[in-house]
């Protein structure tokens, strides 16, 4: 019905930078908002980001500190998580998922339950 493929990530030194990419198929017909998650071994699953449909409004954990930019390409069905800066605490694998809903309040950006379909993971490892 719906998959998710997500694709960018590696092993990059402190300092260094990664673009991240997340193709979304199956699903061009209905509205959604996107989000970035990300999990390290032992943790939850955190947000990382998020965008409503229009691309118009986007938001950030407090740990990405300006240091992150998501946008999406609907044309293409493709969501993107650029990363500058990165830290060694930034490793994790990191996760690409559709909203319930095209718009939504700002904390629900934030839940994983608001995300329908998820996809498989990039590895992000920066190394000091």
């Amino acid at each position: 019905q719906v998959q998710l493929v997500e694709s960018g990530g590696g092993l990059v030194q402190a300092g260094g930078s990664l673009r991240l990419s997340c193709v979304v198929s199956g699903r061009s017909f209905s509205p959604y908002a996107m989000g970035w998650f990300r999990q390290a071994p032992g943790k939850d699953r955190e947000f990382v980001a998020g965008i409503n449909w229009s691309g118009g409004t986007t938001y950030y954990a407090d740990f990405v500190e300006g240091r992150f930019t998501i946008s999406r390409d609907n044309a293409k069905n493709t969501v993107s998580l650029r990363m500058n800066s990165l830290k060694p605490e930034d490793t994790a694998v990191y996760y690409c998922a559709t909203n319930r809903y095209a718009y939504s309040q700002s904390w629900d950006y934030a839940r994983p339950l608001a995300y329908a379909y998820w996809g498989q993971g990039t590895q992000v490892t920066v190394s000091s």
